[in-house]
């Protein structure tokens, strides 16, 4: 094993986990010695073989395997039949739904990309999202249609507007124009397309900035599809609940593509409900369902349901599981095995938890190590860069210790496993890379997330770079923080961020919190210090009713440190270390923090 690899992981394996790694590496070997099998090629040959059995199952709708793939067709006719040629863009503006599935797999198979429009953004940043990948066309469900127009004033782009569905005497409905086109042959006059062409673009949150486009190639899209499929172990029994956004890599690619490779089902489910949730489940028969961010702590939060524990689920998937809510989640509604893993769209990190270990976001065994050599270095929280050493390189960092995850990028194109396709802006690629890490000249992917490892070769989550801050001259992490504040009975959810004020360093802590009840301020005071060192405890504390989220459950925190700790319509508080508690913030000592006279 090379320098740059992973350190030695001391897990040994045992013959069930084995299998689930063995079934992956299986699955994707294929992919590289058959270049011209792209996964529209893989659901022809799945129509041929399981024919008029359910692929995609919606209340609004349901496409079986051939249903799917001649849809697919129909679309990819349309693209030839108005001048589509490949690596032209087609962006998709749609809600969940099995036609959404079809119009990508139909545009891709001719060489065109598609890109996965955010359905929650609007006006001038929908507008850039459309402008960075330069459609030709823009395909926009009905139901956004409205949405859509409050972006139009903004666009710079001249691409051709459709409908799917009655769009009015503006736009042709496409969905009309597809159904009327006639049967051809499937595969006539098809430009050749390979696994290292371009398939989708898929954003980034946007958390930190304008979302960005990341390139997703038929390489990447068949790697995820295979690898969780083997992970996972599908069959085509398996039934997977999907209510995450089919924008988004988990919820349109790997909870999709890792169940249809094998056979099964896919349940599309529009927008997550936590009141529905359990009722779907049972009603549709799942077995798998998919989970991404705080999900499952939704699920928790919520009352008994009659329903949560009569599913045949056999396993969940996703990312975001944390420590706090993993145990009560797994025993209350009797899941058998938790898939925990990391990933990022663009990224070249990749880690499966496939052992279930509680908070673990998953590990790297030994004879995977080669093909993505993942690191942690020392990071500077004040710089926003990692540490360098007298010879200006990376610093790896201790067991236990926090740094900033890192990936290796393969200089080799055979590497998949290695490589980091980018975004559409080559400056927005560069930012993403870490040059002359642990020798002069190689290049690394900089995940943005700091983690530790433990001496098991574990990784854990700690918190993503910018949500970290510095008080008191301690680095605060905001995920800590928060784990330990919705561990106090009451509380519900928090979100934790770092505020500046007036007269002090950096930045002190603040929390949003979700309260089932009143607050026990002096409990919760106590409950802060048997846990927390006094520099991590929350400076500020706003009571509030409820915490948008992004689609993909994560807290609006840039939303949330803009509006600052003023008093406002909730309640808020500020810890006075002069009376040891929490003080309700009134205009008097919100003056008093302003003009620096009240210590914190």
């Amino acid at each position: 094993m090379s320098s740059d690899s992973a350190e030695t992981n001391v897990v040994p394996e045992t013959r069930a986990v084995a299998n689930g790694w063995l079934r992956a590496l299986e699955m994707t070997a294929p992919i590289a010695r058959s270049p011209t099998r792209i996964l529209p090629a893989v659901i022809d040959d799945l129509a041929d073989r399981f024919v008029d059995a359910p692929a995609l199952i919606s209340d609004h709708g349901s496409l079986s395997y051939r249903a799917l793939a001649d849809r697919s067709h129909g679309y990819a006719r349309w693209a030839l039949r108005h001048g589509l040629v490949k690596g032209d863009v087609v962006c998709l503006l749609m809600p969940n739904c099995p036609e959404y599935l079809a119009f990508w797999l139909g545009i891709t198979r001719v060489g065109g990309i598609v890109s996965l429009l955010n359905t929650n953004i609007v006006g001038a940043s929908l507008a850039h999202c459309v402008d960075i990948v330069a459609p030709k066309h823009i395909i926009v469900g009905k139901e956004l249609l409205a949405a859509f127009a409050g972006a139009r004033p903004h666009l710079a782009s001249t691409a051709k507007v459709w409908s799917h569905g009655d769009g009015g005497a503006e736009y042709p409905d496409i969905a009309r124009e597809i159904d009327g086109a006639g049967a051809a042959l499937a595969g006539t006059g098809y430009p050749p397309v390979t696994t290292a062409d371009c398939a989708l673009c898929i954003y980034t949150s946007g958390t930190t900035g304008l979302p960005k486009a990341a390139k997703v190639s038929h390489h990447r899209l068949m790697t995820w599809s295979c690898w969780f499929a083997g992970m996972i172990g599908t069959r085509p029994s398996d039934r997977m609940y999907n209510c995450l956004p089919m924008y988004h890599s988990v919820g349109g690619v790997v909870a999709t593509g890792a169940v249809l490779v094998n056979g099964g089902s896919v349940v599309i489910r529009e927008k997550f409900s936590a009141r529905e949730f359990w009722d779907d489940v049972v009603r549709y028969d799942c077995t798998l369902f998919q989970y991404i961010g705080e999900l499952c702590r939704y699920l928790v939060n919520t009352p008994p349901h009659p329903s949560e524990t009569k599913h045949r689920i056999r396993l969940c998937c996703g990312n975001g599981l944390r420590p706090d809510v993993w145990d009560e989640f797994k025993s209350r509604f009797r899941i058998p095995k938790i898939l925990e893993f990391y990933a990022a769209s663009e990224g070249n990190v990749t880690m499966f938890n496939v052992e279930g270990k509680p908070g673990a976001i998953g590990r790297i065994p030994p004879f995977l190590a080669h093909r993505s050599p993942t690191a942690l270095v020392k990071f500077d929280v004040d710089t926003g860069e990692p540490v360098r050493d007298e010879d200006g390189l990376c610093i790896r960092c201790a067991v236990n210790e926090t740094g900033e995850a890192i990936g290796k990028i393969a200089e080799e194109h055979s590497n998949v496993g290695g490589r980091f396709e980018g975004y559409t802006s080559k400056a927005d690629s560069e930012c993403k890379i870490l040059r002359h890490v642990f020798a002069r000249g190689d290049a690394w992917f900089r995940t943005g997330d700091l983690m530790r490892k433990d001496d098991q070769g574990y990784y854990y989550f700690v918190d993503r770079i910018g949500d970290t801050f510095r008080w008191k001259g301690e680095n605060v992490s905001t995920s800590e923080v928060s784990e330990v504040i919705t561990a106090f009975p009451g509380v519900a959810e928090a979100a934790v961020y770092g505020v500046a004020v007036p007269g002090h360093e950096g930045r002190a802590g603040m929390a949003s919190v979700v309260c089932g009840g009143a607050l026990d301020l002096g409990a919760f005071r106590a409950h802060l210090a048997a846990r927390l060192p006094a520099y991590a405890w929350p400076v500020f504390l706003r009571v509030r009713g409820a915490i948008e989220i992004t689609s993909t459950f994560k807290h609006r925190k840039n939303d949330l440190a803009l509006e600052g700790y003023g008093p406002g319509a909730d309640p808020v508080y500020v810890h006075d270390p002069a009376q040891q508690t929490f003080l309700p913030l009134d205009a008097t000592r919100y003056r008093r923090i302003q003009s620096g006279q009240m210590r914190l």
